[in-house]
């Protein structure tokens, strides 16, 4: 089993991998997750008016400063220099889509860098909202593609 596990050495031991012998490619990731509350709540997330001023602002700053600190929050990323990060955020029928594309020129993908982001802006539009409606949900936080590396491209089908 050990030899199958990337993070395991060949004692069985938790290890980061070593990316030193992968080639440098371009690699881009994009992650999403829906914040789920009412159409009124959502309407006046995007028109700014909320008792806590500008969530989307806020809440897409969140998602860019944790894509930068991933490798502190997971222990087994590799901290990596990062070309961009971008958060969007779009109504839905049900709520907010929150959306991160990340990119680097490196040695290993940014996927996580596009979960994390998109997990922290969820977050923060929780925070922003939960004291006017309670049952505010977070859902479906997953990765939709990525390209770049060995394995090449792959898109959520």
């Amino acid at each position: 089993m050990a030899e199958e596990m990337s993070h395991l050495n060949e004692r069985g031991e938790v290890h980061m991998v070593d990316v030193g012998e992968k080639a440098i490619t371009t690699r881009e990731a994009v992650a999403e997750a829906e914040v789920i509350m009412s159409e009124t709540l959502v309407e006046s997330f995007f028109d700014g008016d909320l008792p806590k001023g500008d969530a989307a602002a806020v809440s897409r700053v969140a998602g860019i400063m944790a894509a930068k600190k991933t490798a502190e929050l997971i222990p087994l990323c590799h901290p990596l220099p990062l070309n961009g990060i971008e958060v969007t955020l779009e109504p839905t029928g049900k709520g907010i889509r929150v959306l991160a594309r990340v990119s680097t020129d490196g040695r290993t993908g940014v996927e996580m860098e596009a979960l994390t982001a998109v997990s922290v802006s969820a977050l923060t539009i929780y925070d922003m909202v939960k004291g006017m409606e309670r049952h505010v949900e977070i859902s479906s936080i997953r990765l939709l593609k990525k390209s770049g590396g060995r394995s090449g491209s792959w898109e959520r089908t």
